[in-house]
């Protein structure tokens, strides 16, 4: 895993190899817990993604103005997380930890949630839209950021995978809500998945949260500090010391995140809409060219999770990034529906080994294991704001080129991410090629 060293000059973080140490055992039980607690909010977030739309159309006609309200739910979090991941950092080493965030969070993010088929005017349904975007995204990131109390930095990336196998479930949960229950009772389907949002937080509070002293990581103590930590006053101070200078690992690593959530989105946004104007497939037709791609994540995340944990981060993100880029060019060199969903498969196989590492390896370059809910507030940041920008800025391209060159448009774009990441890799020799290793601990679940 990458370290970042404290006492380089200038107090700028740099990527240095680990030391060589003890493999320890993953706790199989933690990780469990942690992956219902994401799958528990990412279940009400995939139900909102395809619903809310809808509901927004009986007071709305502009698919533009449908969107800028639904962009809120990527832009919200980029205002809220870095002080909701701050105080939660400032909790961990408490009885209860972070739990009640996430518990308070959720609890009080289904009450507009629920509300939301009830809204009888549009100015109620944004109050509800917005007022759901708003909290659920203040405690969203801490969620995710609940893998570091119960496992070890080595053992990240393996968890990420377990976690991103079972978030990856969640479309499942809200197809069948909405094929089963929407056309029923639209107000009982906006009941059932903050209902089990709530039961599933719960347990995994119940069998993880509540014995939290006992499982906390030497990294993480209940009480007195590691010689080489610093306290932060604020979550901007911590955001200050890791973007401090242009160089910083942390920044090169944004850009890359932005750069490849972005185009990563833009390419799910606009293949529908790619493949009925270039390859004359009707729109459900279109529509299911996602489903190869996620398939193949679902089938290959855990591996490359386990693969990336033995070469490291850094090198899986490239070559993750590398096989994206393959993928596109691949599209783009046979404009056909056998190539393009090749591309896809492709495409998603580098977006999984992206995925499983991009938040881990921003872990790895935090000063202090004290502050990775506000370092989880730097990914949101970078993330949700190429989510934002990445379909603008795509199918702007798509104006200027045609559908044909999209492919190729998104490969370029991509291509600045893997530009990113050689950049870390020359600037952290011997990184590349270093196992990954975790420091011996005790854990327990």
């Amino acid at each position: 895993m990458m370290h970042t060293s404290p006492s380089t000059p200038g107090g700028t973080p740099t990527l240095t190899p680990p030391p060589p140490t003890v493999r320890t055992p993953m706790s199989a039980s933690a990780v469990l817990w942690v992956t219902l607690a994401v799958f528990a909010q990412e279940s009400v977030w995939n139900f909102y993604d395809a619903q809310v739309p809808e509901q927004l159309r009986q007071y709305l006609t502009s698919a533009g103005v449908i969107g800028l309200i639904m962009g809120l739910d990527h832009s919200l979090g980029i205002f809220t997380q870095p002080s909701v991941g701050f105080l939660s950092d400032r909790l961990v080493r408490r009885r209860r930890g972070r739990w009640p965030v996430v518990l308070i969070g959720a609890s009080a993010a289904t009450v507009p949630f629920v509300l939301i088929p009830w809204a009888g005017s549009l100015p109620a349904l944004v109050v509800c839209v917005v007022g759901f975007a708003a909290i659920a995204n203040a405690f969203k990131g801490v969620t995710e950021t609940l893998v570091s109390d119960y496992v070890a930095a080595g053992n990240r990336s393996k968890a990420q995978g377990f976690i991103k196998a079972g978030v990856s479930l969640t479309i499942i949960i809200s197809s069948l809500i909405s094929l089963l229950v929407v056309d029923r009772s639209l107000r009982l389907a906006f009941a059932i998945p903050p209902a089990l949002m709530l039961i599933m937080l719960g347990l995994s509070w119940w069998f993880l949260g509540r014995r939290h002293e006992q499982a906390l990581l030497p990294e993480q103590p209940a009480d007195g500090r590691r010689p080489d930590e610093s306290d932060f006053a604020s979550p901007w101070a911590v955001l200050r010391d890791a973007l401090r200078s242009p160089s910083s690992p942390a920044l090169l690593l944004m850009i890359g995140i932005f750069c490849f959530a972005g185009m990563w989105t833009a390419l799910r946004s606009l293949t529908t809409p790619y493949a009925t104007e270039l390859l004359g497939l009707t729109r459900g037709q279109a529509g299911g060219l996602a489903l190869p791609g996620a398939v193949a994540f679902l089938v290959c995340v855990l591996p490359i999770a386990y693969w990336s944990d033995r070469i490291g981060q850094l090198r899986a993100m490239r070559y993750g990034v590398a096989l994206f880029v393959a993928g596109l060019l691949v599209g783009f060199a046979l404009p056909t529906l056998p190539g393009t969903v090749a591309a896809m498969v492709l495409s998603a196989l580098g977006y999984a080994s992206f995925a499983v590492n991009a938040l881990v390896a921003l872990w790895n370059l935090a000063p202090t294991q004290k502050v990775l809910g506000t370092y989880t507030a730097l990914y949101t940041i970078a993330s949700s704001a190429g989510m934002a920008l990445g379909p603008a800025i795509l199918g702007t391209t798509v104006d200027l080129t045609g559908w044909r060159c999209m492919m190729l448009n998104a490969a370029a774009f991509a291509a600045v991410t893997f530009a990113v990441f050689t950049l870390m890799a020359r600037r952290a020799p011997g990184r590349d090629t270093a196992p990954r290793t975790s420091a011996p601990h005790n854990e327990r679940s």
